[in-house]
């Protein structure tokens, strides 16, 4: 009893830690790519089939009218961009509660002999600085309110460590426009680190203005302009919406989990381990309740015959067992659930579970605990456990009075 008691808390500490980790590694990276690119992009139609900037005029009204888009019944085709042949109705529980414009421009950084391409996303004083805070290692935040351009730049860590760059360095920018070659002088107010790779080795932040008197654009042109929504289950609802009934024919509206669909698949793979994971240890969790049964049922044959002989049904010795190994069952869940609530606060203050930050694009596991996935592991363990322990209680049936009372 102790043994299966000591297996089943081992089995849900286990499935409550895997899930709170894998569920914690998802929002965490998620959360680091939403900061930087925001959820949902307005940019041209064409911007997608070709690598030259194409700029949009920044339309104040258009702006408002998606920011006054709140909780939405909307009837959504089955497949965007083709004739709907179906459609579902699906009602939001927020709306969009952000949007700033950028513009983005590619050049090259030029400093000690070393040359590096990187992308300049530009953003304007309607960008929350708030979003980026957590990232910015050293220097401070650009100064996007004075009446002239900012010639500053805030580039990555890994970029700053390459190019032996640190804050307060004046560094030359190179941008390639119509087969001419324009240079900036720019200097280095900030350094950032988000760990994610991808965006850490070619991303740099500059004015807005700057990037549109580089390549001569007015100050309504942009390359997009980024929305932020209230609740991430609405994403693909609103992006539909605001594609097929706000913009006009020339705009295109694009996710952030389209515009980087290769992170989040590889996101959604951990789905599955999480599935193999709990599948792994329900099992555990039910071959040790079953072979506890057994046990109890061989270890209590004179018993089973004397019940027998006095007139019991077989159903009503095997509630008894059943009985007995739910409450095995029980106390193994709670124990189990103490003892993986425990790792993961545990981990989630002092973080003593470390890893390596350019593979897993976290330096700490992770952890988010939800009340209803730990719910769901112990209903789920607890039901289908008990129901595959009807099937060895049928062995009481195969228990003759006589003989195990003659051989007790």
């Amino acid at each position: 009893m102790r043994i299966a008691i000591i297996s089943v808390a081992l089995s849900v500490a286990v499935m409550i830690v895997s899930s709170a980790l894998i569920r914690g590694f998802k929002l965490e990276i998620s959360q680091k790519i939403f900061d930087i690119w925001g959820h949902i992009h307005i940019t041209d139609v064409f911007i997608s089939k070709t690598l030259e900037p194409a700029p949009i005029d920044f339309d104040q009204a258009l702006v408002d009218t998606i920011l006054d888009i709140g909780s939405l019944e909307y009837r959504m085709p089955r497949r965007r961009g083709q004739e709907a042949e179906s459609y579902q109705k699906v009602q939001t529980v927020g709306g969009v509660r952000e949007a700033n414009r950028y513009v983005q421009f590619a050049g090259i950084l030029s400093a000690n002999q070393e040359m590096e391409g990187l992308l300049f996303k530009g953003i304007g004083k309607d960008f929350n600085p708030e979003r980026f805070a957590q990232y910015l290692e050293e220097g401070k935040w650009l100064s996007l309110h004075d009446t002239v351009p900012d010639r500053s730049l805030i580039i990555s860590r890994t970029t700053a460590d390459r190019m032996q760059l640190s804050v307060g360095d004046r560094v030359p920018v190179h941008f390639i426009l119509e087969g001419r070659q324009i240079a900036r002088r720019l200097e280095i107010i900030g350094i950032y680190k988000t760990g994610l790779g991808e965006y850490d080795n070619k991303l740099a932040l500059a004015d807005m203005r700057l990037l549109q008197e580089v390549q001569k654009w007015t100050p309504e042109q942009v390359s997009g302009i980024e929305l932020l929504v209230d609740d991430l289950d609405d994403l693909d609802v609103i992006n539909t919406y605001i594609y097929q009934e706000v913009l006009p024919p020339d705009l295109y509206t694009q996710t952030v989990r389209q515009r980087s669909s290769a992170i989040f698949d590889w996101l959604d793979l951990t789905d599955m381990n999480e599935k193999v994971i709990l599948t792994l240890m329900l099992i555990v969790c039910i071959v040790n309740m079953i072979t506890a049964l057994m046990i109890l049922i061989l270890e209590r044959t004179n018993m089973i015959g004397i019940l027998k002989a006095m007139g019991s049904t077989n159903w009503t010795i095997r509630k008894i067992f059943i009985r007995q190994a739910s409450h095995i069952l029980i106390l193994g869940l709670l124990v189990g659930n103490l003892l993986g609530i425990s790792l993961c606060l545990l981990q989630k203050h002092f973080q003593f579970i470390k890893l390596n930050e350019s593979d897993y694009y976290l330096d700490v596991a992770p952890i988010h605990l939800e009340f209803l996935p730990i719910l769901f592991i112990n209903l789920v363990t607890l039901v289908v456990t008990i129901l595959f322990l009807i099937f060895p209680s049928y062995l009481i049936s195969k228990i003759s009075p006589s003989k195990a009372i003659r051989f007790s």
